[in-house]
């Protein structure tokens, strides 16, 4: 039986996964993502700064700083979004595949120079959107009542 979006990850051993353990697993991706991107930062401001030319170290901190507003994206979801867990696991999801395949491209391309990474990028800043998208969504709709 094929998965949607809407369920991807709901459910665990048979059980459902409530929102509550999605909105704590986002915070701790978020918190986390967001120290990498400190870490990134660091790296490309002092260890990189004489190693790589001016274009790639420019896309490497393009990539940090990206990579940073996105966690912070992740965490303001998994707070916004409690009572919505579809929702949230969209837009977790599009936060997360936003970050692999945009700050995670740049940062490749930037340290190897392999040009067709670029290409990839343009999906992440989709994801993106689509995570943003989520949160504008999640913040304007009521949620559902339950009885």
């Amino acid at each position: 039986m094929a998965t949607t979006l809407w369920e991807w990850g709901s459910r665990e051993r048979g059980r459902s996964v409530s929102g509550e353990r999605w909105r704590r697993g986002a915070t701790v991706a978020g918190a986390l993502l967001a120290a990498l991107a400190v870490l990134a930062g660091a790296f490309g401001a002092h260890a990189l700064r004489d190693r790589l030319n001016p274009a790639a170290l420019t896309l490497f901190e393009t990539a940090a700083r990206y990579q940073m507003y996105h966690a912070l994206g992740l965490l303001v979801a998994s707070q916004l979004l409690m009572q919505r867990p579809p929702l949230l696991r969209a837009t977790c999801a599009c936060f997360l595949t936003g970050i692999v395949l945009f700050s995670g491209s740049l940062y490749v391309l930037a340290l190897t120079g392999r040009s067709w990474l670029g290409a990839i990028t343009p999906f992440g800043g989709v994801a993106f959107l689509a995570g943003w998208a989520g949160v504008a969504l999640g913040s304007i709709r009521r949620p559902a009542q339950t009885t």
